[in-house]
């Protein structure tokens, strides 16, 4: 079993609290997670089709059945039980007791996270990070095949062919999880919209365009990328609105948490293709971004990142709060690292008047370098940052 990094924050917290949440994609590794940590605890799974309808119609006496501590997996399929949870936790105040994981981001219904608001450490799962494959000795020395493998854990875990895994993957998520949402009534188009998103990465989000090239209309488009952004499939990248005496950009960029899921909407068929693909800097974009993400939720910190850029082109693609400090970093696919790789962050660093010494370049290289400018990091070692 590859060590999450997760797993020490996750541990100290239901010391301190009735309720441990866990959410993120499906197949992230949560149930792996939960069951080798919490041994010995009564386990449940939701997507049981007996156990949910229990739980639906019974809340109460499917809680009661429970004497001891327990996982519920797939928690997010009745979520009325969360107010009984919050009736039981209330009465018992026992640290622990419930460990919950949800492949949808269960916090974002009303009821739930008003339910366990004060009784829940909530983490965020994502696909394995750099340092959890370097900690395994799973990191590929070759970047093309570490973007169009991935970083879901069960790839690695049994040897998976990448291509034939995600097809079953999106084949999963579009027939079965979004057919239970109730605002996608037309599949075929939904599944149009992902692929269409999946060529826009690293791009502006521009839900009018990007609507009109699906058929649909903005409220629409909206609603989709919520659902999208609901279940860890995308997430948006807002702009830092540092008033620098600059008109800048407000559109957020849209970039998705696992390269290898991305590869297979763009019909990136193997590693060799990434090496002249059109999509390549916005594949390697998001795979520093989401890699930087991991590093903070496995932290159990809230993600702050952003990207920078004002209307007359300037930009930096990274900026990374870090307490009063930020922290900007360019990010570039070249193996090589050249002169205009550093435009962006010498423009900011003038205007912003900060050190070079706290700038970032993370190129597609394999070595790092002192420049007077900015820390170049290889791909490889991006966590360093931190």
């Amino acid at each position: 079993m590859i060590d999450r990094k997760i797993k020490k924050q996750v541990l100290k917290l239901a010391k301190s609290y009735p309720v441990v949440a866990i959410t993120g994609p499906r197949q992230s590794g949560k149930t792996t997670l939960v069951k080798e940590i919490f041994k010995g605890y009564h386990y449940v799974n939701l997507e049981d089709v007996d156990m949910r309808q229990f739980a639906i119609n019974d809340p109460r006496g499917f809680l009661q059945q429970f004497s001891e501590k327990v996982i519920i997996d797939e928690a997010q399929n009745a979520p009325d039980l969360f107010s009984y949870i919050q009736g039981v936790v209330d009465e018992c105040d026992v640290a622990g007791q419930y460990i919950l994981t949800g492949s949808q981001n269960f916090l974002l219904h009303d009821k739930i996270s008003q339910s366990l608001a004060g009784r829940a450490a909530i983490f965020y799962l994502l696909p394995l990070s750099i340092a959890e494959l370097k900690s395994a000795d799973g990191l590929s020395d070759n970047l093309e095949n570490l973007l169009y493998k991935g970083q879901y854990p069960r790839i690695y875990a049994k040897n998976l062919d990448p291509s034939q895994w995600y097809k079953n993957y999106l084949k999963t998520y579009i027939e079965r999880d979004i057919r239970l949402m109730k605002n996608v009534h037309d599949l075929g188009t939904f599944q149009t919209f992902l692929k269409m998103c999946a060529t826009r990465c690293g791009q502006l989000l521009d839900l009018t365009s990007l609507g009109n090239d699906c058929g649909i209309n903005y409220k629409t488009a909206k609603a989709w990328i919520n659902l999208l952004e609901a279940s860890f499939i995308v997430f948006q990248l807002r702009p830092h609105f540092n008033n620098l005496g600059k008109r800048l950009v407000k559109s957020p960029k849209l970039y998705f948490y696992d390269t290898g899921l991305l590869c297979a909407l763009l019909s990136i068929e193997n590693k060799e293709q990434i090496q002249t693909h059109y999509m390549r800097g916005g594949v390697f974009e998001s795979f520093v971004l989401s890699n930087l993400m991991k590093n903070q939720l496995n932290n159990n910190k809230d993600p702050s990142l952003y990207f920078w850029r004002d209307q007359q082109g300037h930009e930096v693609d990274c900026i990374l709060e870090q307490g009063s400090d930020l922290l900007p970093i360019e990010i570039k696919s070249g193996k090589t690292v050249s002169p205009d790789y550093f435009k962006g962050l010498n423009y900011w660093n003038k205007l912003s008047e900060a050190s070079p010494d706290k700038s970032f370049l993370i190129y597609g290289g394999n070595s790092n370098q002192k420049r007077s400018n900015a820390q170049v990091l290889s791909w490889k070692d991006l966590d360093k940052i931190f």
